[in-house]
């Protein structure tokens, strides 16, 4: 059958460096159906100082349009960890998304159209120490003020996991969010361990 080049959506391109993984075709393809064109591309998915939060008195916008979009993102973020924390914020708001909360998305798009070719790089060496990073806000979640614990971790310099997840349970100082980061963190280390 040959060299693998395309697998569930996914692009592999292999060399005598290493291995890039992308999803420039799918990017392409969202932003064709959802009609991202003529856009300021920001420099980051999300603004530093967000804001996002369930915004009651905003208008409504078409949760299915919405939660089309969130859908695409979200499987996007299988070669994109850049966009990760900013499309499970968005995805928070699916229930009822605001006009707010579609500007947020519409900002990840436009991220995207002038980042569409980022991928994960996979160089071919012989470095396989296990190391791993972990940080959380403070009640981040403007629901119910859970943090929200992000982490990675690399074999060598190769990026194999990453994650952001909402916490389970409200923390009530900062020391108790790292606690549950650093934990969540080491049982990922584990797992990939074993």
């Amino acid at each position: 059958m040959g060299e693998m080049s395309f697998f569930l959506g996914l692009q592999v391109q292999q060399s005598d460096k290493g291995i890039f993984i992308h999803q420039t075709k799918y990017v392409r393809d969202v932003l064709n159906r959802f009609k991202v064109e003529d856009v300021r591309i920001p420099g980051t998915p999300i603004q530093l100082s967000h804001g996002l939060c369930p915004d009651e008195d905003g208008e409504t916008v078409d949760v299915t349009r919405y939660r089309a979009i969130i859908g695409s993102l979200m499987y996007l973020t299988a070669s994109r960890p850049d966009i990760m924390f900013a499309v499970c914020l968005c995805a928070r708001y699916q229930a009822a998304p605001r006009v707010s909360h579609m500007n947020a998305v519409l900002r990840i798009l436009a991220y995207l159209k002038g980042n569409s070719d980022l991928g994960i790089w996979y160089p071919h060496d012989d470095k396989f120490d296990l190391s791993a990073y972990t940080d959380s806000d403070y009640g981040g979640c403007k629901i119910n003020f859970k943090s929200t614990t992000a982490g990675c971790q690399f074999l060598g310099d190769q990026l194999v996991s990453w994650q952001c997840k909402k916490q389970t349970s409200v923390a009530t100082s900062t020391t108790e969010v790292e606690y549950i980061a650093a934990a969540s963190c080491c049982s990922q280390v584990l797992w990939i361990q074993q």
